[in-house]
């Protein structure tokens, strides 16, 4: 009563076909995989398009894990057509998502040029927006210079006090075998070494803290709470078709520094002339909105502007003084004019102030300001900040929440709450490369046209 053959049990239109057709039309030795050419002597190694294959169908149906991932090739019926009854061990599988993982992102950048080349979307409008996920490293393993002294000093009077032990163990029994003391020692002598190259790496990196045994993961989270080890992945996702045109995993806390270099890189990989992105007030930052106009981008988002909150908010806002280009200068709501006065080139920023003269017989002093006198400061890319609020439109901001906000909604559950398996940027962008690859090709099947 049962087929006779594996391939009767898949359905024609699986999923698991469209992987596979996908990955045999792949270069895999143009795309740097391991092993992609078989020897020509010596027992054949496994293709890399079946480890590939079995990875995305794994990440596709949320089974991450290489231990999983060997149980399904023996039990599954999908994965056993798909690898052709092939059981490579845990280990293989393992070892071939750790040592392929640029030939993997290259993978999931093949998929969404075949995409674009297929008509699927124009990417004309995207959405750019970034998540945490979590990193495997505990929070109990974040480490800030006090922590690592402490440790230091720890493990410095643990070394004292067992060699003061041996010292006396010595002494009253002389010939006592010491290859258990050479072991112990080398284990705090170790441990000892490692923290110092913490220390080390701090001073370096300039950062306060470092998390242990992933040292590119960085505290990040919202609040005053504690905040775990992660990772911000940003996506770019095409406002038509909902499929995910860029992304990145980064060790940025924030989304402040990353409109440009991934508006910049989607407009790469697409070959655009011009590119419109949307993204929300975390990426509000003048120097990369002006930087996204000179490259031929377009951006909108709200700005993120400081307020005026000196007198509980009831002195005015900077926006009641006009700004006079030609003389570069602000009028106040009086008439009398802010002059330059100091120049911040860190923070992008040019104050001007009133005379005191001005301001002490101004009959709006007190709604104006609690000093001698009044300060107002204004970007040096106040002109592209204020485009690029002006472009971001309550209906821009609809399109955005619509298409970015679903792919991150769609990808944290496939990956246990948004909670990576692998380590530092490398193996973490690996995965989430696999991840928006099995997204992508979901998306697709969900929004092929129907027969009429």
């Amino acid at each position: 009563m049962l087929p006779d053959r594996i391939e009767d049990y898949v359905a024609a239109d699986a999923a698991v076909r469209v992987i596979d057709a996908f990955v045999d039309r792949l270069n895999m030795a143009e795309l740097g995989f391991q092993r992609a050419v078989a020897p020509s002597i010596g027992r054949p190694s496994y293709d890399p398009r079946d480890l590939l294959k079995l990875y995305i169908y794994g990440y596709f149906n949320e089974v991450r894990s290489s231990r999983r991932l060997e149980r399904e090739c023996r039990r599954n019926v999908e994965a056993m057509w798909l690898m052709r009854r092939l059981v490579p061990d845990f280990k293989t599988v393992a070892d071939f998502r750790r040592d392929n993982g640029s030939a993997i992102v290259g993978a999931c950048r093949a998929f969404v040029l075949i995409c674009r080349d297929a008509g699927l979307f124009t990417a004309r409008l995207v959405a750019l927006d970034g998540s945490l996920f979590r990193a495997v490293a505990s929070a109990k393993k974040i480490l800030g210079r006090r922590e690592i002294e402490e440790a230091r000093d720890r493990l410095d009077r643990r070394i004292a006090d067992y060699l003061s032990g041996l010292d006396t163990a010595d002494a009253s029994e002389p010939d006592d075998a010491g290859g258990a003391v050479e072991s112990a020692m080398a284990m705090l002598e170790s441990r000892r070494g490692e923290l110092d190259r913490m220390a080390g790496w701090l001073d370096e990196t300039g950062r306060a803290t470092v998390v242990e045994g992933e040292a590119d993961a960085r505290p990040m989270g919202k609040g005053k709470g504690p905040k775990p080890p992660a990772y911000n992945v940003q996506s770019v996702v095409d406002a038509d078709s909902g499929l995910i045109v860029h992304h990145d995993v980064t060790d940025e806390t924030s989304d402040n520094r990353m409109l440009h270099p991934m508006a910049r890189a989607t407009k790469d990989v697409l070959s655009l002339d011009s590119l419109t992105v949307v993204a929300d007030a975390g990426y509000s930052n003048g120097a990369q909105a002006s930087a996204c106009e000179d490259d031929g981008i377009t951006p909108c988002a709200p700005a993120n502007r400081t307020v005026n909150n000196t007198g509980d908010g009831t002195l005015f806002d900077r926006t009641a003084f006009a700004y006079d280009v030609m003389a570069d200068r602000f009028v106040c709501p009086q008439g009398r004019m802010l002059e330059r006065k100091q120049v911040m080139n860190k923070d992008r920023l040019v104050f001007y102030a009133a005379k005191p003269d001005d301001c002490g017989a101004c009959i709006l002093k007190s709604r104006c300001t609690t000093g001698s006198r009044r300060h107002v400061s204004r970007h040096f890319d106040e002109d592209a900040l204020n485009r690029m609020k002006e472009r971001a439109t309550p209906e821009m901001m609809r399109i955005r929440r619509s298409a970015v906000e679903h792919p991150f909604g769609t990808i944290k559950p496939m990956m246990a709450g948004g909670r990576f398996l692998t380590r530092n940027l490398n193996g973490t962008r690996t995965e989430m490369a696999l991840s928006i690859l099995a997204y992508n090709i979901m998306r697709t099947i969900n929004t092929k046209p129907t027969p009429a």
